[in-house]
């Protein structure tokens, strides 16, 4: 199909965090959009602001029946009646992945792919391109802080898509740039093998277009195989790598540091948002402007801008005595990274950490190592389980990764009583993480501190 002669389109769930994107990239060309939720979010509540009729009963009375093109998104059941509806009457019914592919193959495509860094290498990349004047559309995982959003357009025919490789969907993708962060197991409820995740990646990096580039993360396992027509290594320090951080040095919660290519430098970069994974992110995204070909000094002077992405090591409370953070990590290699990088950003303070687990497939298969990753904590507050789209496993609570943990410091808490416990304890260095429902938690949490 091509995407922009399309007039009528519906969503069968359009509050997800990458149907909505395309959602507005629809809308924002001129196209009448409408479609399905199961419940509001403050994400709904944007896109009925912005014009788009949304409803929330699965109800074939309520879908636009003179829809051209009707999007689903792979965590819909099958039984859904209006989706069988659609299906039942002949329309073109495809899901969001399908609409991505139609997008790479009409425009310069740049897509971040990897079990972790994704969303904000892809809000990096696609924040820098906009800020420098270089133009792109921007099909985001997370909300940027800077715009409040997940989509932006322009003019110029390029797109920054994050690549998911849930249901396999991103291996529909067919990038002029594709980067590749990391192939650590994940999703195994749906790849049954590691092997077989990383068959998928592998199968990423053949599907980029003739001449382009794959800019993948040195030492991953089975580097030898993640191979592109192009191909190019980044690190966060590693000098065997083809581009690389050096003279990094921590300042106000941020970082300054320069960062060396084959045959190119740029010195004196300052990042504004926490982490250390995030000096590597960075690397990634401006070796990225790199190869399109935009000025350095232009790139330094947007990355200084740049404020990060919601949900993803995002400061809510920051004073000399106490700081907060929030983060998405639901992964044992991003609760490591979060953990190490705020305990060496804010030294000395005790770390308290809240962890929701997602899934039950995902705590059954990598219980040992969120045991590790927390075990860095001074102190673990455990919540339950956030099932998604999951039924209940036998045996599987969040208590199998507290029985693993070396540090006695942990407790399984409701989220009342996590309420209870932030209004009575003194914190220095506090965390919240997790791809549940516990984000909800954040701005009452944020209110008691501010308040303390």
């Amino acid at each position: 199909m091509n995407v922009k002669e399309i007039k009528r389109v519906y969503f069968i769930g359009i509050g997800g965090i990458g149907m909505s994107a395309l959602a507005r990239f629809f809308h924002e060309r001129g196209a009448v959009v409408s479609g399905y939720d199961k419940t509001p979010t403050d994400l709904t509540r944007h896109l009925e602001a912005e014009g788009m009729g949304i409803h929330f009963s699965d109800d074939v009375e309520l879908i636009d029946k003179s829809a051209e093109l009707v999007v689903y998104t792979p965590a819909i059941p099958k039984d859904h009646k209006e989706l069988v509806w659609f299906q039942e009457n002949n329309y073109q019914v495809f899901k969001r992945s399908d609409v991505l592919q139609w997008i790479t193959r009409s425009m310069k495509s740049i897509t971040v792919a990897g079990t972790h860094g994704k969303t904000t290498i892809s809000t990096m990349i696609a924040y820098l391109l906009r800020e420098t004047g270089f133009g792109c559309n921007a099909f985001l995982g997370g909300i940027s802080v800077n715009y409040n959003n997940n989509y932006w357009s322009s003019d110029n025919d390029v797109a920054v898509i994050e690549a998911d490789e849930y249901d396999r969907s991103f291996l529909k993708l067919n990038p002029d740039i594709a980067v590749l962060t990391a192939i650590d197991p994940d999703h195994l409820d749906i790849y049954g093998t590691v092997e077989d995740m990383e068959g998928a990646f592998i199968q990423y990096t053949k599907n980029i277009k003739l001449g382009g580039t794959l800019l993948v993360k040195h030492g991953l396992h089975r580097q030898t195989d993640l191979k592109g027509p192009v191909t190019v290594s980044y690190s966060l320090q590693n000098p065997g790598a083809e581009v690389y951080a050096e003279n990094i040095v921590q300042r106000n919660g941020g970082y300054v540091f320069d960062i060396t290519g084959a045959d190119w430098k740029l010195n004196n970069i300052h990042l504004q948002v926490g982490g250390m994974h995030n000096v590597e992110n960075a690397v990634a995204a401006i070796t990225v402007t790199e190869l399109l070909g935009i000025k350095g000094e232009e790139v330094i002077k947007a990355l200084l801008g740049f404020k990060g992405v919601k949900r993803r090591f995002e400061y809510l409370v920051k004073t000399d005595s106490m700081v907060y953070i929030d983060d998405y990590a639901h992964h044992p290699e991003e609760l490591a990274a979060l953990i190490k990088s705020a305990k060496q950003l804010f030294p000395g303070r005790k770390c308290v950490v809240c962890f929701q687990p997602h899934l039950f497939s995902r705590t059954r298969d990598l219980a040992d190592g969120f045991a590790r990753s927390l075990d860095m904590a001074d102190e673990v507050l455990l919540l339950d389980i956030y099932p998604a789209r999951e039924l209940p496993m036998e045996g599987v609570t969040s208590a199998i990764i507290a029985d693993r943990m070396q540090n006695k410091a942990h407790t399984i808490l409701s989220k009342d009583a996590v309420m209870e416990y932030v209004k009575r304890a003194p914190l220095e260095l506090f965390i919240t993480a997790g791809a549940g429902d516990i984000d909800k938690l954040t701005e009452p949490i944020k209110q008691i501190l501010e308040q303390k």
